[in-house]
């Protein structure tokens, strides 16, 4: 390992781990190896550059993952990014399902971290869908038209939390769930509070 520090609650994140712990602690080796700082952010392993995200460690029941904060900046030579949801705009996975797969990937794995830390220093940033190019749905705008003060209300909230509104409506595909889901929230929006506020 290089002079890169190993951060304690990083090192309790693993003693603890039940799954993935063998692959965690081989991806942890292969980014300090990058020279990043370890920290622990959003209950998990992430490495920064001058405070800066670069990649995150976690796990999920079939995978874990290397996190790329601005993967889709990252030219992905070797085709191996995943975009985790649609609804994800900047951040790109590497998945693995055993560590033999980290392994035999190092190489690049290390030229993907390499590539994300000069995106990083170069100031590239990912250019977010801005929220008017969202789709309002249906049910929504006519709650925003039999009541005017919950149109106002809506266009007072940021715009993350209008975001969050829209993706909450819009999932479902039937009109009676998505208008639920508008009723059941109207008050929570006309108080000027985001949906998991």
């Amino acid at each position: 390992m290089t002079n890169s520090k190993t951060n304690p609650k990083v090192d309790e994140f693993l003693s603890k781990a039940k799954k993935w712990k063998e692959e965690y602690e081989k991806l942890r080796d292969i980014v300090l190896e990058c020279e990043l700082t370890e920290e622990f952010k959003w209950m998990h392993p992430c490495y920064t550059l001058e405070k800066k995200n670069i990649v995150l460690i976690h796990g999920f029941k079939e995978y874990c993952a290397l996190l790329f904060h601005k993967g889709a900046l990252l030219k992905d030579a070797h085709g191996i990014l995943i975009q985790q949801t649609e609804n994800v705009q900047a951040a790109r996975q590497i998945r693995f399902t055993n560590v033999q797969e980290i392994v035999n990937m190092e190489s690049i794995l290390k030229d993907y971290i390499y590539e994300a830390i000069e995106v990083e220093k170069s100031g590239l940033e990912v250019n977010f869908k801005k929220t008017t190019e969202y789709i309002i749905p249906e049910e929504l705008q006519n709650k925003f038209d039999e009541t005017p003060a919950l149109k106002t209300a809506f266009e007072e909230l940021t715009p993350g939390r209008q975001r969050a509104y829209l993706l909450y409506f819009s999932q479902p595909k039937q009109s009676k769930t998505r208008e639920s889901r508008v009723e059941k929230y109207m008050q929570q929006i006309l108080n000027g509070k985001g949906l998991n506020d």
